[in-house]
């Protein structure tokens, strides 16, 4: 049998340990690495490898001392598009808001541009940390024209979803969203927010709403700590897809 480079092994362990810890509770004891090396057949620096690369992604957690344990299971965010509504499944978990930021402020050139206002429009500029099940999860900075909820009160957005929020008090029905993901890691005040090192892996979310109409009623730019958090899309293909 041809010997396999340490990379495609390592990938294999890593592929034997996701089925060793799927169904386990997040805290649980996995086996030891003299353990696992001998059951698995592999040398302890592979093994040992493979279960670093889990560290890194929040699957696995080392406590010094004690062992290797199951992490903590990611947040997951479904994507879907209904036909005649705007249309975000709710992510898992209790979400609650802690106001951090809550002021009105003159449109920068970028804000204007974004808001489709003028620069000299006032922009109401809310920044929440976003809480799941009592722990830190997202921080938010949301920018909204000013006029449009000129009413709108810190405590209105601890709870509850923001967009029936704006519909029944406000009566903007945010029917449509552009929305971009990309990585990029956490600086140091995300990070203490957060409660996750500097420089840990994060995702970037920026979103702009609509109305129906068209007019833009909000734009978002969020960091979602990418240790807890994943989002899902389901596909749909057609006979001309690739």
């Amino acid at each position: 049998m041809q010997r396999l480079p340490a990379g495609l092994k390592r990938d294999r362990v890593r592929d034997v340990l996701l089925d060793l810890i799927a169904d386990k509770e997040p805290g649980t004891a996995i086996p030891s690495e003299r353990d696992l090396s001998r059951e698995l057949g592999v040398s302890r620096p592979t093994l040992r490898a493979a279960i670093d690369g889990l560290v890194r992604q929040g699957m696995l957690v080392r406590e010094h001392g004690r062992g290797t344990f199951t992490g903590r299971r990611k947040v997951t965010q479904p994507l879907a598009a209904g036909d005649d509504s705007f249309h975000a499944p709710a992510a898992e978990g209790n979400w609650l808001s802690r106001i951090l930021e809550f002021d009105s402020a003159p449109a920068t050139a970028r804000l204007a541009h974004r808001l489709q206002v003028s620069p000299a429009d006032p922009v109401l500029r809310v920044v929440r940390l976003r809480l799941v099940d009592d722990e830190p999860m997202a921080i938010e900075r949301i920018h909204l024209p000013h006029r449009l909820v000129e009413s709108l009160r810190p405590d209105d957005m601890v709870s509850g979803s923001f967009y029936r929020f704006l519909r029944t008090r406000f009566g903007i029905d945010v029917r449509r969203a552009t929305q971009s993901i990309e990585p990029t890691v956490t600086d140091e005040t995300e990070a203490e927010l957060l409660g996750v090192p500097q420089h840990a892996p994060a995702l970037l979310i920026e979103r702009t709403a609509r109305e129906a109409g068209g007019r833009v009623v909000e734009f978002t730019r969020s960091i979602y700590r990418g240790d807890r958090y994943r989002i899902t899309s389901e596909l749909h293909f057609d006979d001309t897809s690739g």
